[in-house]
């Protein structure tokens, strides 16, 4: 099976779980660390995913887990929070976050701001995959999602 589906499968078993728990599924992730494969779901709720959360998912999304039996290989399985700097995936999160300031990473440099910078997400279209930022200095710049290395929430103390 590929991984995709896996992660699907994973998805259509956590998502009633989170639902009747009142928590959003933010991600879910299956990746091979060194000897293992580990099935990471990162967790969210209104007000902030706390440690009693993670534990009491874990044991939910574990027990339907074992049930239905969808992954085939040994593998462990983390629940967290995606935390402050929570890395934007998806249109959702996306048009979640417009307004915040944000941390974006190019693969090429973009004007005098180079491969790295702050800036503050102003708009976000999901048809073009296309967003307005607003760097430090004011200036409007558009990017196209395939631009980015990385663009993760700025964390302001």
């Amino acid at each position: 099976m590929k991984k995709q589906e896996l992660i699907e499968k994973v998805e259509a078993i956590a998502a009633p779980i989170a639902e009747a728990m009142s928590y959003e599924i933010y991600d879910i992730e299956y990746e091979k660390e060194g000897p293992n494969w580990y099935l990471k779901v990162f967790m969210d709720k209104e007000g902030g995913f706390s440690i009693n959360d993670c534990v009491a998912f874990s044991h939910a999304l574990e027990e339907k887990l074992e049930e239905d039996d969808p992954i085939e290989t040994a593998y462990i399985l983390e629940v967290s929070s995606p935390g402050l700097d929570r890395p934007l995936k998806k249109d959702k999160d996306f048009k979640k976050n417009l307004g915040k300031l944000v941390d974006v990473k190019t693969f090429q440099p973009v004007e005098e701001l180079g491969k790295a910078f702050q800036a503050t997400l102003k708009a976000y279209d999901e048809k073009t995959q296309t967003m307005t930022l607003e760097s430090e200095d004011g200036k409007e710049l558009t990017l196209n999602r395939k631009e980015l290395s990385g663009i993760r929430l700025a964390v302001v103390f």
